[in-house]
């Protein structure tokens, strides 16, 4: 895997299957502006193309803020563009096609374009002091990276549109309650908590979880019909592969398999 992020986004690997990137601008509360938007656009198409790598973790850094979203600054000087790329939308990421499992460790607030790029992530780990919101509408904006629609499919209908019409914050507490956040730990335990999570998805069959990820996204876009047709899409494609064969013939024998990602 090449780094081929920059300063505002960093990338490293954790292990042997797992990948970090790191929103590196904490004296702007990892707010997206131009350098954080190639950085995770640059992060999304490495890892994709890393074969080796299973599972990716992304944090930001600092103790206080995950992502308070779209950096005003680059706005107020006209720079809004720069927030966006072609493939990926807002940051370069929320509608990045990706087929590897993205895990948000939240270790601060996740705001507006923080938030919606939390929510892009498949799986979220937060700690306590964590808050989650889409300010938008106080500032005369609309929320239009994600958050309108993949907040009302994480979170039950009324308190997703409170959320959105309000612009008021929903507390790490009650947002695992309500199933947003997958694992709510102390602040020191986010990031090992969330590679735990990491491991364990890497240690199952790569193509088979990534197969998997590919039918289960498209749950609130496709009618049941077409959801089979993708499953019967993805068998095709899954009897061709060596970790097809390599799943039974590994119980048979009594060891643990050894996935090849092929």
């Amino acid at each position: 895997m090449t780094d081929n992020t920059n300063n505002a986004v960093t990338l490293e690997r954790l292990g042997d299957h797992i990948a970090l990137v790191t929103l590196n601008r904490p004296q702007a509360r990892n707010a997206v502006n131009g350098d954080v938007a190639q950085g995770l656009a640059a992060a999304v198409k490495a890892t994709e193309a890393d074969n080796d790598i299973r599972a990716v973790i992304l944090q930001g850094s600092g103790d206080k803020v995950f992502c308070a979203g779209a950096d005003l600054k680059e706005i107020s000087a006209g720079n809004a563009h720069r927030l966006v790329t072609t493939e990926g939308g807002f940051a370069g990421f929320v509608h990045a096609p990706r087929r590897k499992v993205w895990i948000a460790a939240l270790n601060g607030l996740a705001l507006a374009g923080g938030l919606e790029i939390a929510l892009t992530c498949d799986l979220r780990v937060a700690s306590p002091k964590v808050a989650f919101g889409l300010p938008e509408v106080k500032r005369g904006l609309v929320a239009l990276a994600g958050g309108l629609y993949r907040l009302p499919r994480n979170l039950p209908r009324a308190i997703a549109l409170e959320l959105i019409a309000t612009g008021n914050t929903l507390d790490a507490r009650r947002a695992y309650d309500f199933g947003l956040v997958n694992r709510l730990v102390e602040a020191d335990q986010v990031l090992d908590t969330a590679r735990e999570l990491a491991e364990t998805i890497a240690a199952n069959a790569p193509i088979a979880v990534q197969e998997s990820l590919v039918i289960a996204r498209l749950t609130h876009d496709l009618d049941e019909a077409a959801l089979i047709a993708a499953g019967d899409k993805a068998r095709e494609y899954l009897v061709t592969t060596e970790d097809y064969q390599e799943g039974p013939r590994a119980f048979i024998e009594k060891r643990e398999p050894v996935w090849t990602g092929r």
